[in-house]
């Protein structure tokens, strides 16, 4: 469990950079999983392929990055470090089971699936937390669209919301390899290109990437 011991530390710094770690590479894999599916929408829309509706899907894209809305989130969500790491988990759970649906995490759903999976997350797992309202204004949406999402998120992981210590600490290190590629140095690039293959021997962490873009 030292993995999720160090996931879950705080930097050294102060504001954005004294949040923990997990922010940091739950932030990073989204980010780098909605471009993949950017790419992939843009290659859809040339052979005039129409995406999939979704109650997650925005009608734009919003204005703020990926990185920038998981800071919002971590600095007034007030949850504990943990609810991050139970996220990842739901979220994989509601991709898989929303294959049939063609349900994929772009730049116009992630921010939506963010802020549910968090909320879900900090109902489960943190005694006292903040109101739906609260969540709305914190994710920039309205409390109506906030409630809708949080019961099609529900029924979306089959009120599959328990998380056991063994799940939790495979996502854990799926996370802390995120920062370990991030924080790596540019050279060798051998390195960025192994924690970005799509080949399925490049390790855990970066299979279960592929298959939150699936």
């Amino acid at each position: 469990m030292a993995e999720c011991e160090e996931l879950v530390e705080s930097g050294s710094g102060g504001g954005v950079e004294d949040m923990p770690r997990v922010v940091f590479a739950l932030a990073g894999i989204l980010e780098r999983v909605a471009e993949r599916n950017d790419a992939a929408a843009a290659a859809d829309l040339s052979a005039a392929v129409a995406p999939a509706a979704s109650a997650f899907r925005a009608t734009t894209k919003p204005g703020i990055s990926v990185r920038a809305y998981m800071a919002r989130i971590a600095r007034f969500a007030g949850c504990s470090p943990a609810c991050y790491v139970v996220a990842y988990v739901y979220l994989d759970r509601l991709l898989r089971r929303g294959r049939r649906l063609a349900l994929a995490v772009d730049s116009y759903s992630v921010h939506r699936l963010l802020i549910t999976a968090v909320l879900a997350a900090v109902k489960f797992m943190d005694d006292i937390c903040y109101n739906n309202a609260y969540f709305a204004k914190v994710g920039g949406i309205s409390l109506v669209e906030m409630n809708y999402l949080e019961v099609d998120f529900l029924f979306g992981v089959g009120f599959d919301l328990n998380v056991s210590p063994e799940t939790f600490a495979d996502c854990c290190g799926v996370l802390q390899s995120e920062l370990l590629c991030a924080e790596a140095p540019p050279p060798p690039l051998r390195l960025q290109y192994f924690c970005l293959s799509d080949d399925d021997t490049g390790g855990a962490g970066c299979n279960a990437q592929q298959q939150l873009a699936a």
